[in-house]
């Protein structure tokens, strides 16, 4: 036992007098409060020694924790970079930030960076406060700034990439994420935002590029294969497009959006069965009822079976004027529009929740399907033929 307390005793002074020339080299008076936690411990132990006192368990315990254990984690984490005074304001800070005291917790954390001007710990908590308190601008600066300190910190880049975007800065964001995926190809999260930045940005190509990367790390992802489906769409590229949106709904069951724009790309090609399934499953899909409904009609129209068309389009634009609207610019509607009921009480449309790629690339495929019709001489013909027929009743 006497043995025990003469090397605790020795190992106690020896991390008392570590911890006190570190005060000294630093000038920081913060280790005077561990300096005099383990002044107390050692005293414990040198008077148990001294009197030979058989000390209580706990009493031991707490010496250790205090002389040995504590001194030693603060030695340990300041090899690591990480100091003393870090801990104890980035802690405080912690506290206010909690308490919704974003104000005192960034200014806790620029003070003490004044000290430790380069430290990778205290300007990643500072960013990620002035992210929670909407300062993007600082926060960006104060990513950069973790970057210089680490460049592996690869969860960073991604977070200054998404900032840069939601900034308007999409070329300096979509260059961060350019320099992250060469070192880590795999990152699955910064392939995805590199390629929304990118298609943002119209640079369809590049964006097909990035995701086709990703697919080799990631090939049963369908979000891949629906996002290179719309890429290609954008770039007029039907059939890539619909290999794509296949690929898409065969790991996704319940993506409706990629089956919608296959039912699209099906009409485009004069495919009308193959359209008419896809646009029956995109009932189910609150999103798309009305525009499904609309097109189940257009459907019918081009069958011939008006009836089914009237039923149709009424249920399409029951609630939706922008479709009612779009059904009288259509001329194979013309001879039923005067049976189509004009909603009236359109403050109830429910807002979609389409992504705003999502959106554009259904208007595409709308204006394209607009622009070429049925890319087929026999719906050309009997878009004709409705005209002739609407034109002789007009004259009746």
């Amino acid at each position: 036992m006497i043995i025990e307390r003469l090397i605790f005793n020795v190992v106690a002074v020896a991390l008392f007098t570590v911890i006190f020339l570190k005060m000294i080299h630093k000038n920081d008076t913060n280790y005077i409060y561990i300096l005099g936690i383990e002044a107390l411990g050692i005293l414990i132990g040198f008077l148990g020694l001294i009197f030979r006192v058989n000390l209580p368990i706990i009493i031991i315990i707490i010496t250790y924790i205090i002389s040995i254990i504590l001194p030693l984690i603060i030695i340990i984490f300041e090899m690591k970079g990480i100091y003393l005074s870090e801990i104890i304001y980035m802690n405080i800070a912690k506290y206010y930030s909690n308490r919704n005291e974003n104000s005192k917790a960034k200014e806790i954390l620029m003070k003490i960076l004044e000290k430790y001007p380069n430290s990778y710990y205290l300007h990643k908590q500072l960013a990620q406060i002035c992210e929670k308190t909407k300062d993007i601008d600082i926060a960006i600066d104060e990513y950069i700034r973790v970057l210089d300190a680490n460049r592996e910190d690869f969860e960073t880049q991604l977070k200054l990439g998404k900032l840069l975007n939601v900034q308007g800065r999409k070329q300096e964001g979509a260059k961060v994420l350019k320099e992250l995926l060469k070192i880590k190809p795999d990152y699955y999260e910064a392939s995805c935002l590199l390629g929304d930045i990118l298609y943002e940005e119209e640079n369809y190509k590049e964006a097909v590029n990035v995701y086709l990367q990703a697919l080799n790390y990631n090939p049963d992802k369908y979000e891949l294969y629906y996002n290179l489906g719309m890429l290609y769409t954008k770039l007029n590229d039907f059939q890539s497009a619909k290999e794509y949106y296949e690929k898409a709904s065969q790991l996704n069951s319940l993506l409706y959006h990629a089956k919608y724009n296959l039912g699209q790309i099906a009409l485009l090609y004069n495919e009308i069965e193959e359209a008419e399934e896809y646009f029956v499953e995109c009932i189910n899909e609150e999103d798309l009822t009305d525009e499904a409904y609309y097109y189940l009609a257009y459907i019918e129209m081009l069958k011939g079976d008006k009836e089914n068309a009237i039923q149709y389009l009424n249920t399409a634009v029951e609630e939706n004027e922008e479709l009612y609207n779009r059904a009288t610019k259509e001329l194979v509607f013309k001879m039923i529009i005067n049976k189509i009921k004009r909603p009236t009480h359109n403050e109830n449309i429910k807002k979609k929740k389409l992504t705003k790629k999502e959106i554009k690339t259904i208007k595409h495929l709308e204006k394209t399907c607009e622009l070429v019709g049925n890319l087929s001489q026999n719906d050309m013909k009997a878009i004709r033929i409705l005209k002739t027929k609407y034109q002789d009743r007009e004259r009746e």
